[in-house]
């Protein structure tokens, strides 16, 4: 008889041994923890848009649920509506073309969508660009389907900016992949005209695919911009973008990408194998979230500067300083030279103030001084936050 609770001689896959948990998946269960024992932490951690879809987002969400035709399996490739609001969308605010029959791919979030890029560009074995600092994503999921990560720096001083004479001078034979991010994550350095051209110049003569992750450039950022409004830049870069940040859809899980015919149909290759099409009804209310005027992206931003004014007080409290022309929905500062380690001060911060503050080393050696403030938190939870920072 087989005896109760034994454990089987099972190992996991050996590529688990090149990633660990996710930061914020591990941290928010000890802050998760200490809210339970009362200490009501105070969290200026991930960026998830705590406002509302527009209200008819959310009418066309209710009104198409209740039909009874609506709850079946959706195309792979996305419902035509949601295409088409996606196209118009990027011609609309970024002045970009796209056929969207051919040359859009909804996504459920732009994770799944670093997934389905790696899987159907680069083989186990070759090379990838990715930023440092930049998203955990990047790397982690590389590892995790066997490609190898080579970084490239991004400074202050170059203002969070690639370092194009570097760059040429590395050995690219094995890249197929680089990763950008534009306005900048967790740096919050906005994307430029020039940046995007030499982005596109730099592909196309070293044979490589510029994936161009764009999910904050509604995000106090005066003129969003797309790589793909650069010539030429459909034939070697792919674009994604999300309704998470810029419509305050995180939970709906709604991105999309945009590329050239042929690299859109080798990315759904992939993922046609992977999952099926959104609920139609999400997907109708996202082709009405995009349909939003420049008010209603306003009012967010109205939102957002109140905070950031406070994050700001929050940052001169700690003594970091910061850049002023940061656009998107973190603040990130550098700490004083009198403070060791990032970690000592915002660990400090959490237990004491009770107020939890990402640390800038999660993205990658080059944040090791910095720390990311999120704007995604009410006023007076953010006043409050100040105020207990204050105190310590």
């Amino acid at each position: 008889m087989q005896k109760e609770n034994q454990t089987y001689k099972i190992a996991p896959a050996e590529r688990l041994a090149s990633v660990s948990e996710y930061y914020f998946s591990k941290k928010l269960k000890e802050v998760a923890q200490m809210n339970a024992e009362g200490k009501d932490v105070i969290s200026l951690g991930i960026g998830s848009p705590d406002m509302p879809p527009s209200e008819k987002t959310i009418e066309t969400l209710c009104n198409n649920a209740h039909d009874p035709n609506g709850h079946g399996y959706q195309p792979y490739v996305g419902i035509p509506e949601l295409r088409k609001g996606f196209a118009a969308w990027y011609q609309r605010w970024y002045g970009v073309e796209l056929n969207p029959n051919t040359e859009i791919q909804p996504l459920i979030g732009s994770k799944e969508g670093i997934l389905h890029v790696t899987l159907a560009f680069v083989n186990p074995g070759e090379q990838v660009l990715v930023p440092n600092p930049g998203y955990p994503t990047y790397t982690s999921l590389s590892k995790i389907l066997g490609a190898e990560v080579v970084n490239y720096d991004l400074k202050e001083d170059d203002g969070w900016m690639p370092d194009f004479e570097a760059l040429e001078n590395m050995d690219l034979s094995r890249v197929k992949l680089m990763w950008t991010n534009y306005p900048n994550m967790p740096t919050g350095a906005n994307a430029t005209p020039e940046l995007y051209e030499r982005l596109v110049d730099f592909a196309r003569r070293k044979n490589i695919v510029i994936v161009n992750d764009n999910p904050y450039s509604f995000i106090l950022n005066e003129k969003p911009i797309s790589i793909l409004s650069v010539p030429g830049a459909k034939e070697c870069c792919i674009e994604f973008n999300s309704m998470s940040k810029s419509h305050n859809m995180p939970g709906w899980r709604i991105g999309m990408l945009a590329s050239n015919a042929e690299f859109v149909q080798w990315i759904l290759k992939v993922k046609s194998n992977i999952d099926s099409g959104m609920f139609r009804a999400m997907q109708l209310a996202a082709a009405t979230a995009l349909e939003a005027e420049a008010d209603w992206y306003e009012g967010n931003n109205e939102n957002y500067r109140n905070r950031r004014h406070l994050a700001g007080e929050i940052m001169k409290t700690l003594g970091c300083t910061y850049d002023e022309k940061q656009v998107g929905m973190f603040l990130w500062g550098k700490i004083p030279a009198s403070c060791k380690d990032v970690e000592e001060l915002t660990e400090k911060v959490l237990h004491e103030a009770r107020v939890f503050i990402t640390p800038g080393f999660i993205f990658g050696s080059n944040g090791a001084r910095y720390i990311r403030i999120s704007l995604c938190c009410k006023d007076a939870k953010l006043a409050e936050a100040l105020e207990r920072i204050k105190r310590i």
